[in-house]
């Protein structure tokens, strides 16, 4: 898969595309990333890729004509490209959303800076994505986001693709707390359940820790998912623990 990245800050991702999976990935041709100076399609003396907003107002905003000259330059490299600009006003990236990106041939992202990018060329691009409520400096640390996201559902890309299947958010719910050594650290112990050896216990309590993180700390992504016979047996006990405290079992503190 190919990405193309147009940008007022090239340098900001050398070292990102260059460590862990994603350097992997990129050095076994599963990811292909291109970083694009807009600057390189400014006019003038100075290259200036930014003005004064029309009407007044603080701050500067990105001109149409270099943008959208990038844009145009990306997607003759990619002519299939999925065209997405990065935006407060944008879609909000999900794991659904991730899946769509990662079927695609190549996908151009637009990072914005200052004020943001004249209205202009949002006709040149075929979607905004927003990472989240707050606000950023600009685009770049949000088009890694968008990258890392994307590039972990590609075939080949994750060692073991079964890891997949139990992260967060994969199949609409958070995931469940994880252990390793050593068991007892600082008083507190990994759940005995999970030194039992006994596989069907442990997918149990796993599947209901998730359900359990998800119940509490983001209650609205259980309206999403379709629960299982077995699921709303465990949310009816995870609910009567809560009810009972002192009948439920001791909870040992996780990370």
């Amino acid at each position: 898969m190919r990405f193309e990245i147009l940008t007022l800050f090239p340098e900001f991702f050398r070292s990102p595309l260059s460590t862990s999976l994603l350097g992997k990935g990129i050095d076994r041709g599963l990811v292909e990333v291109a970083v694009t100076d807009i600057r390189d399609f400014a006019t003038g003396v100075h290259r200036e890729a930014d003005d004064a907003p029309y009407g007044g107002g603080e701050g500067m905003v990105m001109k149409a004509e270099p943008v959208v000259a990038a844009i145009e330059a990306a997607a003759e490299r990619a002519p299939r490209a999925w065209r997405v600009i990065l935006s407060p006003r944008g879609r909000a990236l999900s794991q659904d959303v991730a899946r769509e990106l990662a079927a695609r041939e190549a996908v151009i992202i637009v990072c914005g800076r200052y004020e943001g990018v004249d209205e202009r060329v949002r006709s040149f691009v075929d979607d905004e994505l927003s990472i989240g409520d707050y606000v950023l400096a600009g685009g770049e640390a949000a088009a890694l986001v968008v990258i890392d996201a994307v590039s972990r559902l590609l075939p080949g890309f994750i060692g073991n693709p079964e890891s997949l299947a139990e992260e967060s958010f994969q199949e609409g719910l958070l995931e469940y707390p994880q252990f390793t050594r050593p068991e007892t650290f600082r008083g507190a112990r990994v759940p005995e359940v999970l030194l039992s050896g006994d596989h069907a216990a442990i997918r149990r309590w796993r599947r209901k820790e998730r359900l359990r993180t998800t119940r509490i700390r983001r209650p609205e992504l259980l309206e999403r998912v379709t629960l299982s016979a077995e699921d709303r047996r465990l949310l009816a006990e995870i609910e009567r623990e809560e009810r009972s405290p002192d009948e439920a079992p001791p909870r040992d503190r996780t990370k």
